[in-house]
Protein backbone atom coordinates (compact mmCIF):
# COMPACT_ATOMS: atom_id res chain seq x y z
CA UNK A 1 0.00 0.00 0.00
CA UNK A 2 1.26 3.75 -1.00
CA UNK A 3 1.55 6.47 1.17
CA UNK A 4 -1.28 8.36 -0.98
CA UNK A 5 -3.58 5.50 -0.17
CA UNK A 6 -2.82 5.38 3.16
CA UNK A 7 -3.49 9.08 3.35
CA UNK A 8 -6.76 8.83 1.49
CA UNK A 9 -8.15 6.48 3.80
CA UNK A 10 -7.35 8.20 6.76
CA UNK A 11 -8.56 11.81 5.24
CA UNK A 12 -11.90 9.15 3.88
CA UNK A 13 -12.93 7.55 7.28
CA UNK A 14 -13.43 10.71 9.46
CA UNK A 15 -15.93 11.82 6.83
CA UNK A 16 -17.53 8.52 6.27
CA UNK A 17 -18.22 7.48 10.00
CA UNK A 18 -19.73 10.92 11.32
CA UNK A 19 -22.88 10.60 9.22
CA UNK A 20 -23.06 6.93 9.92
CA UNK A 21 -22.63 7.31 13.43
CA UNK A 22 -26.36 9.25 13.54
CA UNK A 23 -27.94 6.89 11.20
CA UNK A 24 -26.83 4.18 13.59
CA UNK A 25 -27.92 5.63 16.73
CA UNK A 26 -31.18 6.49 14.59
CA UNK A 27 -31.53 2.79 14.10
CA UNK A 28 -30.85 1.97 17.89
CA UNK A 29 -33.38 4.48 19.06
CA UNK A 30 -35.93 2.91 16.85
CA UNK A 31 -34.89 -0.73 18.81
CA UNK A 32 -35.18 0.58 22.44
CA UNK A 33 -38.72 2.40 21.09
CA UNK A 34 -39.47 -1.48 20.33
CA UNK A 35 -38.16 -2.74 23.29
CA UNK A 36 -40.34 -0.08 25.30
CA UNK A 37 -43.59 -0.48 23.70
CA UNK A 38 -43.35 -4.48 24.66
CA UNK A 39 -42.99 -3.31 28.88
CA UNK A 40 -45.68 -1.20 28.42
CA UNK A 41 -43.72 2.08 28.57
CA UNK A 42 -45.54 3.81 25.64
CA UNK A 43 -43.91 7.41 26.57
CA UNK A 44 -40.78 6.25 26.26
CA UNK A 45 -41.77 4.44 23.17
CA UNK A 46 -43.21 7.72 21.57
CA UNK A 47 -40.27 10.02 22.11
CA UNK A 48 -37.77 7.56 21.35
CA UNK A 49 -38.89 7.31 17.98
CA UNK A 50 -38.90 11.13 18.30
CA UNK A 51 -34.87 10.40 19.25
CA UNK A 52 -34.66 8.86 16.26
CA UNK A 53 -36.12 11.16 14.02
CA UNK A 54 -33.91 13.83 15.13
CA UNK A 55 -30.67 11.33 14.25
CA UNK A 56 -32.02 10.84 11.19
CA UNK A 57 -32.01 14.79 10.20
CA UNK A 58 -28.78 15.12 11.97
CA UNK A 59 -26.97 12.03 9.70
CA UNK A 60 -28.33 13.81 6.62
CA UNK A 61 -26.58 17.49 7.44
CA UNK A 62 -23.60 15.65 8.33
CA UNK A 63 -23.49 13.80 5.33
CA UNK A 64 -24.24 17.48 3.41
CA UNK A 65 -21.32 19.23 5.50
CA UNK A 66 -18.50 16.55 5.42
CA UNK A 67 -19.47 15.90 1.22
CA UNK A 68 -19.72 12.23 2.26
CA UNK A 69 -23.14 11.01 0.72
CA UNK A 70 -22.40 7.73 -0.70
CA UNK A 71 -24.84 4.15 -1.99
CA UNK A 72 -23.91 2.90 1.55
CA UNK A 73 -25.66 5.73 3.94
CA UNK A 74 -28.69 5.85 1.93
CA UNK A 75 -28.89 1.91 2.01
CA UNK A 76 -27.43 1.93 5.68
CA UNK A 77 -30.27 5.37 6.55
CA UNK A 78 -33.28 3.52 4.35
CA UNK A 79 -32.65 0.43 6.96
CA UNK A 80 -32.17 2.43 9.96
CA UNK A 81 -35.48 4.07 8.90
CA UNK A 82 -37.46 0.64 8.68
CA UNK A 83 -36.56 -0.29 12.29
CA UNK A 84 -37.40 3.41 14.03
CA UNK A 85 -40.27 5.08 11.30
CA UNK A 86 -41.78 1.03 9.94
CA UNK A 87 -41.17 -1.92 12.73
CA UNK A 88 -41.45 0.30 15.88
CA UNK A 89 -44.23 2.61 15.17
CA UNK A 90 -46.50 -0.63 13.92
CA UNK A 91 -45.56 -2.44 17.58
CA UNK A 92 -46.41 0.66 19.41
CA UNK A 93 -50.00 1.48 17.44
CA UNK A 94 -50.67 -2.53 17.48
CA UNK A 95 -49.75 -2.43 21.17
CA UNK A 96 -51.60 0.62 22.83
CA UNK A 97 -54.48 0.31 20.16
CA UNK A 98 -55.49 -2.48 17.86
CA UNK A 99 -54.51 -5.66 19.98
CA UNK A 100 -57.84 -6.17 20.75
CA UNK A 101 -58.94 -6.48 17.28
CA UNK A 102 -57.19 -9.68 17.28
CA UNK A 103 -56.00 -10.61 13.14
CA UNK A 104 -57.79 -7.42 11.50
CA UNK A 105 -55.54 -5.11 14.69
CA UNK A 106 -52.36 -7.39 13.89
CA UNK A 107 -53.05 -6.90 10.02
CA UNK A 108 -53.91 -3.23 10.01
CA UNK A 109 -51.29 -2.42 12.56
CA UNK A 110 -48.13 -4.27 9.88
CA UNK A 111 -49.20 -1.35 7.13
CA UNK A 112 -46.75 1.07 8.27
CA UNK A 113 -44.18 -1.65 8.11
CA UNK A 114 -44.84 -2.90 4.75
CA UNK A 115 -45.89 0.28 3.38
CA UNK A 116 -42.85 1.93 4.71
CA UNK A 117 -40.86 -0.58 3.19
CA UNK A 118 -42.32 -0.17 -0.27
CA UNK A 119 -41.43 3.83 -0.15
CA UNK A 120 -37.79 2.99 1.04
CA UNK A 121 -37.41 0.96 -1.50
CA UNK A 122 -38.94 3.31 -4.14
CA UNK A 123 -37.05 6.41 -3.03
CA UNK A 124 -34.04 4.12 -2.93
CA UNK A 125 -34.46 2.80 -6.58
CA UNK A 126 -35.11 6.76 -7.86
CA UNK A 127 -32.17 8.19 -5.53
CA UNK A 128 -29.67 10.25 -7.69
CA UNK A 129 -27.89 12.04 -5.16
CA UNK A 130 -29.31 15.08 -5.42
CA UNK A 131 -31.69 16.65 -2.40
CA UNK A 132 -35.36 17.75 -3.93
CA UNK A 133 -37.57 20.18 -1.80
CA UNK A 134 -40.02 17.77 -1.96
CA UNK A 135 -40.76 14.31 -1.04
CA UNK A 136 -42.95 11.72 -3.38
CA UNK A 137 -45.72 9.75 -0.65
CA UNK A 138 -46.02 10.92 2.50
CA UNK A 139 -42.35 10.35 4.62
CA UNK A 140 -42.09 7.56 7.11
CA UNK A 141 -40.93 9.85 10.13
CA UNK A 142 -43.64 12.20 9.29
CA UNK A 143 -45.55 8.99 9.59
CA UNK A 144 -44.27 7.69 12.48
CA UNK A 145 -44.58 10.97 14.34
CA UNK A 146 -48.26 11.55 13.66
CA UNK A 147 -48.83 8.01 14.67
CA UNK A 148 -46.87 9.37 18.29
CA UNK A 149 -48.78 12.38 18.08
CA UNK A 150 -51.66 10.53 18.33
CA UNK A 151 -50.61 8.08 21.44
CA UNK A 152 -48.92 10.87 23.29
CA UNK A 153 -52.09 13.04 23.39
CA UNK A 154 -54.57 10.10 23.77
CA UNK A 155 -55.22 10.07 26.94
CA UNK A 156 -54.87 13.66 27.91
CA UNK A 157 -56.95 15.66 25.64
CA UNK A 158 -60.59 15.55 26.15
CA UNK A 159 -61.62 15.26 22.45
CA UNK A 160 -59.95 11.89 22.21
CA UNK A 161 -62.66 10.15 24.41
CA UNK A 162 -65.00 9.13 21.71
CA UNK A 163 -62.65 6.87 20.18
CA UNK A 164 -61.46 5.13 23.39
CA UNK A 165 -61.51 1.54 23.63
CA UNK A 166 -64.95 0.61 23.59
CA UNK A 167 -65.55 3.29 20.93
CA UNK A 168 -64.98 3.90 17.58
CA UNK A 169 -61.34 2.20 16.52
CA UNK A 170 -59.51 5.42 15.70
CA UNK A 171 -56.31 3.53 14.99
CA UNK A 172 -57.97 1.80 12.25
CA UNK A 173 -58.16 4.71 9.66
CA UNK A 174 -55.36 6.83 11.06
CA UNK A 175 -52.89 3.89 10.16
CA UNK A 176 -54.88 2.91 6.63
CA UNK A 177 -54.36 6.50 5.52
CA UNK A 178 -51.28 7.47 6.80
CA UNK A 179 -50.10 3.86 5.10
CA UNK A 180 -51.83 4.79 1.78
CA UNK A 181 -50.11 8.20 1.79
CA UNK A 182 -46.87 7.17 1.96
CA UNK A 183 -46.74 4.73 -1.72
CA UNK A 184 -48.94 7.26 -2.95
CA UNK A 185 -47.32 10.11 -5.26
CA UNK A 186 -48.41 13.21 -3.82
CA UNK A 187 -45.44 15.50 -3.25
CA UNK A 188 -44.77 16.67 0.41
CA UNK A 189 -42.33 19.05 1.51
CA UNK A 190 -39.30 18.76 2.63
CA UNK A 191 -38.40 20.08 5.68
CA UNK A 192 -35.95 23.48 4.51
CA UNK A 193 -32.48 24.33 5.90
CA UNK A 194 -33.26 27.76 7.56
CA UNK A 195 -31.50 30.65 5.91
CA UNK A 196 -32.06 34.27 4.41
CA UNK A 197 -32.31 33.20 1.39
CA UNK A 198 -34.89 30.54 2.02
CA UNK A 199 -37.18 33.04 3.63
CA UNK A 200 -37.13 35.77 1.32
CA UNK A 201 -37.58 33.19 -1.46
CA UNK A 202 -40.94 31.22 0.63
CA UNK A 203 -42.08 33.52 3.11
CA UNK A 204 -45.49 32.02 3.50
CA UNK A 205 -44.00 28.34 3.92
CA UNK A 206 -41.32 29.97 6.50
CA UNK A 207 -44.10 31.95 8.62
CA UNK A 208 -46.02 28.23 8.07
CA UNK A 209 -43.42 26.24 9.85
CA UNK A 210 -42.37 28.91 12.09
CA UNK A 211 -45.85 28.59 13.26
CA UNK A 212 -45.09 25.09 13.99
CA UNK A 213 -42.44 24.91 15.41
CA UNK A 214 -44.05 27.89 18.08
CA UNK A 215 -46.21 25.39 18.67
CA UNK A 216 -44.91 22.57 19.84
CA UNK A 217 -42.66 24.68 21.67
CA UNK A 218 -45.36 25.96 23.36
CA UNK A 219 -47.62 23.24 23.42
CA UNK A 220 -45.85 20.20 23.54
CA UNK A 221 -47.46 16.90 22.59
CA UNK A 222 -50.27 19.15 21.41
CA UNK A 223 -48.80 21.32 19.26
CA UNK A 224 -46.72 18.56 17.66
CA UNK A 225 -50.07 16.83 16.81
CA UNK A 226 -51.68 20.14 14.99
CA UNK A 227 -48.19 21.06 13.23
CA UNK A 228 -48.34 17.84 11.97
CA UNK A 229 -52.28 17.51 11.03
CA UNK A 230 -51.69 20.56 9.53
CA UNK A 231 -48.37 19.62 7.63
CA UNK A 232 -50.28 16.52 6.31
CA UNK A 233 -53.91 18.63 5.63
CA UNK A 234 -52.51 21.47 3.60
CA UNK A 235 -49.95 19.17 1.09
CA UNK A 236 -52.98 16.70 0.64
CA UNK A 237 -55.06 19.08 -0.26
CA UNK A 238 -52.75 21.37 -2.34
CA UNK A 239 -52.64 17.87 -4.22
CA UNK A 240 -56.33 17.50 -4.72
CA UNK A 241 -56.44 21.23 -5.98
CA UNK A 242 -53.75 20.53 -8.34
CA UNK A 243 -55.02 17.81 -9.66
CA UNK A 244 -58.73 19.14 -10.12
CA UNK A 245 -57.27 22.36 -11.14
CA UNK A 246 -55.73 20.64 -14.22
CA UNK A 247 -58.67 18.91 -14.97
CA UNK A 248 -59.91 21.76 -17.34
CA UNK A 249 -56.83 22.04 -19.18
CA UNK A 250 -55.99 18.38 -19.90
CA UNK A 251 -59.64 18.58 -21.83
CA UNK A 252 -58.66 21.69 -23.23
CA UNK A 253 -55.66 19.68 -24.93
CA UNK A 254 -58.00 16.60 -25.86
CA UNK A 255 -60.42 19.12 -27.68
CA UNK A 256 -57.71 21.08 -29.87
Amino acid sequence: MTNGDSDERRKGLPRAVVPSFFTLMNLLSGYLAIVQTIEGRFDYACWLIVLAGLFDAFDGMMARLTDSMTLFGVELDSLSDMVSFGVAPSALIYVFGLQEYGVVGLMVSALPTICGAVRLARFNVRFDGEKRDYFRGLPTPAMAAVIVAFILNFDEAGWFRPFSPGGLPVFIPLSIGLSMLMISTIKFDALPRPSRAYIRNHPRKATLYGIGLLLIIFLQQIGLLAALASYVSINVCYAVYSLFNGLPAERDKRGA
